[in-house]
């Protein structure tokens, strides 16, 4: 067991267990309980909860750490060296914090009894990512917004092969971003294992989580199609036979206000297994476009949510906008990608598993969409989701897929889905649900929580049963 003076956004996140101890002000700690595991500590600047006083917090920023990167407002030397001295003992620099261009903005701190002090807050850089405020003050994310809102507002004036000559000539542009990496971005999960290894290497605890997926499986495979067009509409079905011949299912966002949904279809989808989710009222990119906007759209689109029974939603182009994700009353949104230069809206959260935006599960998009793959970069066959999704069944992560039946009416690319499922066809350690009951699941994980019994952690919450309780690695280094 840990005591932390505040709540520690990656312990909740993996539901280590943890109880809260005596507010520390603006330094943040966390110990091992009792006379349990080493002496050390771990402190950091605590700026997640809005309540530092601390005004030499340098702005937020990307900067590195040895071979970690992280998101996040620093403390520099000179303002951090006055908070070691209140905590006491013998501090020296560790690591150096570095900026782009290479310059040195803080330390990351050790004293003789191998406490540990970050200058920055792991919440904080942790939410940072997952909600992209990397992106959101700097010129480059202000321009991208005028461009991406320009160019939505005259798309429907182009022809569409004007649009792909565009979306194919910018990739030129696209290809330059350093972050997030393109097709795998590790940054988030690497400071993930790089904290577990330093809680471990301080306290002398090992800090046992709950593993993302239910019983026994490693990862998750999710199937999910976006249905722009009436002719995408019309394709459901060959798309649709084609799963049921591999036996997995997925679900179908589909458009109330583009094409005419038969309610019919709906039920007969639903009936089979699959699901049905809302992408968008009008798939003009503009649900997100403004405030008023998304109120002015947000009853018609719950209004079609209630009539499929729909708990899902995925915005256009994958739109998206962190405060307002949570409005939209579903119970689960897939708007975010883990990384994608090529949309309108570049960006990603890095994760590649689920997490919470406010009440509402976020399941990113982490494989390549089809019309990215086949349209735009003009690839041949389904590499690049095997070696992705290869990847992230290494890591234990979700390997969340977008095709579009508008687009696989060409059989290369329905073809190359096909080939895509029977890879993993056999795999025994994915698990394959909907969108939904991964949702529901990952509500289940959320509420439960790791008790000790007869020196044995077990799992308590609507997860028991199901859950599947691991240790973090023990050492950590540079």
């Amino acid at each position: 067991m840990f005591v932390c003076s505040k709540p520690f956004l990656l312990f909740d996140y993996f539901r280590v267990p943890y109880r809260l101890g005596r507010d520390a002000g603006p330094v943040a700690d966390l110990r091992a309980a009792g006379d349990q595991g080493g002496s050390g500590t771990l402190h950091w600047v605590a700026a997640a909860d809005g309540t530092s006083s601390l005004d030499a917090l340098q702005p937020l920023a990307q900067l590195r750490f040895g071979s970690n990167l992280v998101s996040a407002r620093v403390l520099p030397d000179r303002a951090a060296f006055g908070l070691l001295a209140d905590l006491g003992g013998s501090w020296r620099p560790w690591l150096a914090i570095i900026d782009a261009r290479g310059q040195r903005v803080g330390s990351i701190w050790r004293d003789d009894e191998e406490s540990v002090f970050l200058p920055f807050d792991p919440s904080e850089a942790i939410r940072n990512l997952w909600s992209e405020s990397y992106t959101g003050e700097s010129t480059r994310g202000r321009m991208a917004t005028i461009a991406r809102r320009g160019y939505y507002r005259v798309r429907p004036l182009m022809p569409r092969t004007t649009q792909i000559r565009l979306r194919r000539a910018f990739t030129r542009v696209q290809q330059q971003v350093k972050f997030p990496r393109w097709p795998i971005e590790p940054a988030l999960h690497d400071l993930y294992e790089w904290l577990f290894m330093l809680v471990s290497e301080v306290t002398g605890q090992t800090a046992p989580r709950l593993a993302p997926w239910p019983n026994g499986f490693s990862w998750a495979l999710v199937l999910t199609h976006d249905v722009e067009t009436a002719g995408g509409l019309a394709n459901v079905r060959s798309v649709r036979q084609l799963e049921v011949r591999a036996g997995v299912r997925s679900s179908w966002n589909l458009v109330p206000r583009r094409y005419e949904v038969n309610d019919g279809l709906v039920h007969d989808l639903t009936d089979d297994g699959f699901e049905v989710g809302v992408h968008g009222l009008y798939h003009d990119g503009l649900d997100l476009d403004s405030e008023a906007r998304l109120s002015e759209r947000l009853p018609a689109i719950r209004e079609a949510a209630d009539r499929w029974d729909a708990k899902g939603f995925r915005a256009p182009a994958l739109h998206r906008r962190w405060d307002w994700m949570d409005r939209l009353g579903f119970d689960y949104d897939s708007s975010y990608p883990d990384t994608d230069p090529y949309e309108p809206q570049s960006g990603g959260c890095c994760s590649w598993l689920p997490f919470f935006i406010g009440d509402t599960v976020e399941l990113p998009v982490t494989l390549a969409q089809d019309h990215t793959l086949f349209v735009i970069l003009r690839h041949t066959d389904e590499a690049l989701w095997v070696e992705k999704a290869a990847f992230l069944r290494d890591q234990g992560g979700m390997a969340l897929l977008i095709t579009h039946p508008d687009y696989m009416v060409e059989s290369q690319v329905l073809r190359a889905y096909e080939r895509f499922l029977e890879t993993f066809a056999d795999d025994e350690s994915a698990w394959k649900p909907l969108p939904h009951e991964l949702a529901d699941w990952w509500r289940r994980r959320a509420a439960s929580n790791l008790e000790l019994v007869d020196d044995k952690w077990e799992v308590v919450g609507p997860a028991a049963g199901d859950a599947v309780v691991l240790d973090a690695p023990a050492r950590v280094s540079a």
